[in-house]
């Protein structure tokens, strides 16, 4: 069986470039008194053995992890992913990394990770969602490092936010689906208790209604987030079952709509002829899905873009005061509505 070899060491690197462990490090730290030419040697060299730079005791001398603690909903959610490998894309540029926790649309998991990623020391902490545990709140607040709130934009903001009104994107929708025509609409989100900005959409559906003097009674929940193409077409079931006489739906995201457009054709109802349908989020499969699907674009690239420079602008001290960057999420009208 073979041995585990022994891994390279710095001094390895040094010896054969001809430098000192400590000029070694400074390469890898891209210190500036490091010439160019010194560095491609440096690194050329390491490339040849296999050396990877431990950072380890650098950063307890610097007191710096450069990583950027996020938590995220859902690891399947094309939404979230965009999100992320923005700001991963955006923080990169000053050596900063991502470590990624998964709460599973659960505020209880998100404490825990909250708690789990701080003890770690990161540069800061991006967290989905303004919605939180009073614990986690607290955990935020005390943190001592920039603490970022997204895809929300919660009353009482712990710190910074980049994000948008979930409720005035779907009232948005409810105004243009009502200029049009459709009074009999509908709703299909998830449990209430668990996806906030899928609780937030459904308040948002409901005001509209109300401020248009229309029946709000039209609302399915279609189980705990996130909700599914087949939960979607589930909801859809029991939606012209209860309600057979509905005009239009909103769905509390793209892969719902879907579901719901999928269990239309399987019934022979034209959509939108006789019902229309909308999502959310601008998925991939709601630009190509025939009919194509009426959405609302929350711009999900964009909020990682913006929160990488707002943590940028924090760790350069170009921002001494909360930064708030509000998001204007677009409708995108197409074929699954008039």
């Amino acid at each position: 069986m073979d041995t585990i070899r022994k891994p390279p060491t710095m001094a390895d690197v040094a010896r054969r470039t001809g430098v000192s462990p400590m000029t070694v490090s400074r390469a890898f730290k891209r210190d500036s008194s490091v010439s160019q030419e010194t560095r491609e040697a440096v690194l050329r060299a390491a490339e040849e053995l296999g050396y990877v730079f431990d950072s380890t005791a650098s950063n307890l001398r610097s007191q710096r992890t450069d990583f950027i603690a996020v938590t995220i909903p859902s690891i399947n959610n094309a939404n979230f992913a965009d999100t992320v490998r923005a700001l991963s894309d955006g923080v990169s540029e000053r050596g900063l990394q991502i470590l990624l926790g998964y709460t599973n649309y659960d505020v209880a998991e998100e404490e825990r990770l909250i708690e789990q990623l701080l003890r770690r020391k990161p540069e800061a902490i991006v967290v989905t969602g303004g919605k939180h545990t009073p614990r986690a709140r607290k955990l935020l607040s005390n943190a001592g490092i920039p603490v970022i709130e997204t895809w929300d934009l919660p009353e009482e903001p712990i710190g910074h936010v980049v994000g948008f009104s979930n409720a005035l994107a779907v009232r948005e929708m409810v105004d243009h689906f009502v200029s049009v025509g459709y009074r009999k609409i509908a709703f299909i989100g998830g449990d209430a208790d668990r996806d906030t900005r899928g609780t937030d959409r459904r308040a948002g559906f409901i005001a509209a209604l109300v401020h248009h003097g229309l029946d709000t009674s039209r609302l399915i929940a279609a189980g705990p987030p996130p909700i599914s193409m087949r939960e979607g077409a589930d909801a859809m079931r029991q939606l012209l079952e209860r309600f057979p006489d509905t005009e239009a739906v909103i769905c509390v995201s793209d892969l719902s709509a879907f579901g719901a457009l999928t269990e239309c054709q399987r019934r022979g109802i034209a959509v939108p002829d006789r019902i229309a349908i909308a999502g959310f989020g601008d998925y991939e499969i709601g630009a190509i899905c025939v009919p194509s699907l009426t959405t609302i674009n929350a711009f999900a690239s964009e909020i990682g873009a913006k929160t990488a420079e707002l943590i940028l602008d924090v760790l350069n001290g170009k921002l001494d005061q909360p930064g708030r960057v509000t998001i204007r999420p677009d409708l995108i009208l197409r074929q699954t509505s008039r």
